[in-house]
C-alpha cells in the first residue's frame, strides 16, 4: 500500500468531526484567497482557483464563503496576506516529507512544523534536501463505480496523461502540471464524471516501512501536520502493507 496519498484518503473516509471539518473550510478557503490573489478572481482564466472553487463546492462550503474568498484574494475586501512555503524534511524510518504551507507569518510557522517534526521523531531540513525525491505532477481521481478503465485510459491518453493507475476503488490518472486542466476538460467532454483534480508532490522511489513502531511514529507526525493551521498538503514517500496501514491508523489518537 504505497504513498500518502493512501493515508490522506483513508484518514477523510474515516468521518470528520466538527472541528476537523472546521479546519478543512479553512484550507479550503485560504487556498481560494491564495489561488485569487495569484491568478486573478475569473476562474474561467485562473485553473487553479477552478479547480479550489470546484474541491470546496464538493465538500460543503458556502458559496458566499467562497466568494469572500476570491473577493479577498484580489483585494477587494479586507483579509490576511498569505505566502506560499514548502518546507522539506525527513520522519521517523528515514521517510521524506513535503509540506506546503500557507502562511501570513513565515517564521511562527517554520517554528511550529519543526517543532512537529522534532516531536514525532523526524527533523525539518533544508531546501532541496528532500524535493528531488518527488515530480510534480496533476493528479486526476475518478470513482471506478463511474466509468470503465478502458475508457478513462482512452480519453486520458488522448488528452496527453502521462499514465492511468487503478487504485482501490477509484481510477488515478497523472499528467504533467500543464496539461492538467486539459486533460480533466477531456474528460468531462467525454462525460466521465471527476472526482478530485490537483497538483501533487509524487515520490519518483518510496521507502518501504517494515517496523510497526517506524509506521505508527510516521503516522502521528503526518496527522499532526496536516492538523495544523497553516498546513494544506503534505506528502510522503512510503508504502507499507495494508494491515501495518491499519494497525498504525489505530494507534493514532482520535482516528
Amino acid at each position: 500500500m504505497a504513498g500518502h496519498s493512501h493515508w490522506a484518503k483513508v484518514r477523510h473516509q474515516k468521518g470528520v468531526t466538527d472541528a476537523r471539518k472546521g479546519k478543512l473550510f479553512s484550507k479550503l478557503v485560504r487556498e481560494i484567497t491564495l489561488a485569487a490573489r495569484l491568478g486573478g478572481g475569473d476562474s474561467g482564466f485562473n485553473p487553479r482557483l477552478r479547480r479550489a472553487v470546484e474541491t470546496a463546492k464538493a465538500d460543503g462550503v458556502a458559496s458566499e464563503s467562497i466568494t469572500r474568498a476570491i473577493q479577498r484574494g484580489t483585494g477587494e475586501v479586507a483579509g490576511e496576506t498569505y505566502e506560499e512555503i514548502l518546507y522539506e524534511g525527513y520522519a521517523p524510518g528515514g521517510v521524506a516529507v513535503l509540506v506546503e504551507a500557507a502562511t501570513d507569518n513565515r517564521n511562527r510557522t517554520a517554528a511550529e512544523v519543526r517543532s512537529l517534526f522534532a516531536r514525532h521523531g523526524g527533523n525539518l531540513a533544508g531546501a532541496g534536501s528532500v524535493s528531488w525525491l518527488f515530480q510534480r505532477k496533476g493528479i486526476i481521481h475518478i470513482d471506478a463505480g463511474k466509468a470503465s478503465f478502458d475508457r478513462v485510459f482512452e480519453v486520458a491518453l488522448e488528452a496527453l496523461a502521462d499514465d492511468v493507475q487503478a487504485s482501490e476503488g477509484s481510477i488515478e490518472i497523472f499528467s504533467s502540471p500543464d496539461r492538467l486542466e486539459g486533460v480533466v476538460k477531456s474528460l468531462e467532454a467525454a462525460g466521465i464524471p471527476v472526482e478530485s483534480a490537483a497538483l501533487a508532490y509524487v515520490p519518483q522511489n518510496v521507502v518501504s516501512l517494515k517496523e510497526e513502531e517506524s509506521a505508527r511514529s510516521l503516522l502521528r507526525l503526518l496527522d499532526a501536520l496536516e492538523e495544523h493551521d497553516d498546513v494544506q498538503h503534505v506528502f510522503a514517500n512510503f508504502e507499507m502493507a495494508p494491515e501495518m496501514m491499519a494497525q498504525a491508523e489505530d494507534a493514532v489518537p482520535g482516528r
